[in-house]
């Protein structure tokens, strides 16, 4: 094993977190910073360190940046229709209020598909108020549910911004990790979901305080079925072109007009641009909202999107050091000489990052540039390598605490304690992550 690049994996770690928690530095620079320092103590001329970082950079943003945003924009016009209130007063109405916990974490799971969590959290969160109101129980009881099906979405189901960026770095079609992220994202948010919360919701009780909720009121709201149906349409799209294109399909005898649409329109670029459309339409114009609306809402969409776009490059620009200096290949032969699951390695670089600093995504995209490398010529599967992604989404998600934003915006709409929401939230994050990890390797060893 070579030590030279064995010191300049985990100096560059060190680095990162340093830079990051000490000296408050952007998660982009810092990530930029990183790889430049890896390469010199690597031993990489100049011209190849900045070579690399540009072909890591460029090749990881072709796509990611693409999806990116046009996820923002189709995230954009669902949260202005109203059509994520539409969806959770049916749901409600469909369940009752002794069912209310599992139609908010339905509700939590499908919404967080287009739009981002914590902006789907502020939007919903007033229905779990009027459901502890009406029924005097506990608001975690209605709260933890909707948070456990937000944050299983964004974490483990694109086309949310953290598993695209992980898809695209480690190499995997996003249909197999839609396939996988539902199959481990079911259980875990029942577990993390209404059952977690029935058990602490008899520990801590929470009164619904009455908040400022200042929102305009939407006339001529969505129906639920049309909701879903534009929600729906992407994912079937990228995963029947998946499944077109996968060995189950192999000896079958599609027709080839049949089989180019489906790559045509089934391609998350394509699938996403449909979908923006439909939404354009049937939310937007049909609805009354003006053109000009449309234009601004949509251009203020894309303040949230470039951040996580140029994070997504760096992390681009880390992985491509990474495998250029060798030190992947490296850790690859550590790991295939050992008893150590890809998965678990991916999910503890992941997890350590985040509690260390913070941020999931800047876990995810830190944990999946430094396990990229360890795939190179491991002959995984497309199916593994999703797997993969949830492996190192579900370790992004664990032990939220106070060096997260997530951390305070609960407790803050919550009207939590600091220790209320370590006990709840803290928790409900921790479980997340066990059984999504769980779930992914009782996957592994199925397929």
């Amino acid at each position: 094993m070579d030590i030279q690049l064995l010191l300049a994996v985990f100096f560059g770690i060190a680095l990162l977190l340093f830079l990051i928690l000490k000296l408050k530095i952007q998660a982009f620079l810092a990530l930029l910073l990183v790889s430049l320092a890896v390469g010199i103590i690597a031993g990489m001329p100049p011209s190849d360190i900045l070579s690399s970082m540009q072909e890591g950079m460029g090749g990881t943003l072709g796509f990611v940046a693409t999806v990116v945003g046009l996820g923002a924009l189709f995230g954009a016009i669902l949260e202005h229709s109203g059509g994520a209130q539409s969806l959770a007063a049916y749901m409600l109405k469909k369940t009752g209020d002794k069912k209310s916990p599992w139609a908010m974490m339905l509700t939590g799971f499908v919404i967080a598909i287009p739009v981002f969590f914590d902006v789907a959290f502020i939007i919903l969160v007033p229905v779990t108020y009027a459901l502890s109101r009406r029924t005097g129980k506990s608001l975690l009881l209605y709260a933890l549910p909707l948070l456990a099906g937000l944050a299983i979405t964004h974490a483990f189901i694109p086309p949310t911004p953290g598993p695209i960026a992980v898809a695209d770095i480690l190499g995997v079609d996003l249909g197999w990790v839609i396939v996988f992220g539902v199959l481990t994202g079911i259980p875990t948010a029942i577990v993390s979901g209404p059952l977690f919360a029935k058990f602490i919701s008899k520990k801590i009780h929470i009164e619904a305080k009455v908040f400022d909720e200042k929102k305009e009121e939407i006339s001529n709201v969505p129906s639920p079925g049309m909701i879903l149906w534009i929600i729906v349409t992407p994912i079937f799209l990228i995963v029947l072109n998946t499944l077109v294109n996968s060995p189950f399909f192999a000896e079958a005898a599609i027709p080839g007009l049949i089989v180019y649409i489906i790559e045509l329109i089934g391609h998350p670029f394509s699938a996403l641009i449909i979908a923006n459309l439909i939404a354009w339409y049937f939310l937007g114009i049909k609805r009354g909202m003006t053109r000009d609306y449309l234009l601004k809402i949509s251009t203020r969409s894309f303040q949230a999107a470039g951040v996580i776009i140029l994070l997504t490059g760096a992390g681009g620009a880390f992985k491509q050091i990474l495998v250029n200096t060798g030190a992947g290949e490296m850790i690859a032969e550590a790991l295939n000489n050992s008893f150590f699951n890809p998965l678990v390695f991916g999910f503890i670089v992941a997890a350590l990052i985040r509690i260390l600093q913070g941020s999931s995504t800047v876990a995810m995209i830190t944990a999946a540039g430094i396990t990229a490398p360890v795939l190179v010529g491991a002959g995984l599967s497309q199916p593994q390598i999703a797997l993969m992604v949830i492996a190192i989404a579900s370790g992004a998600t664990i032990l939220s605490h106070v060096n997260d934003s997530g951390f305070w915006l609960v407790g803050q709409y919550l009207g939590l304690t600091e220790k209320q929401t370590f006990k709840s939230w803290t928790v409900m994050t921790s479980l997340i992550a066990i059984t999504g990890l769980v779930s992914s390797l009782c996957l592994w060893y199925l397929i």
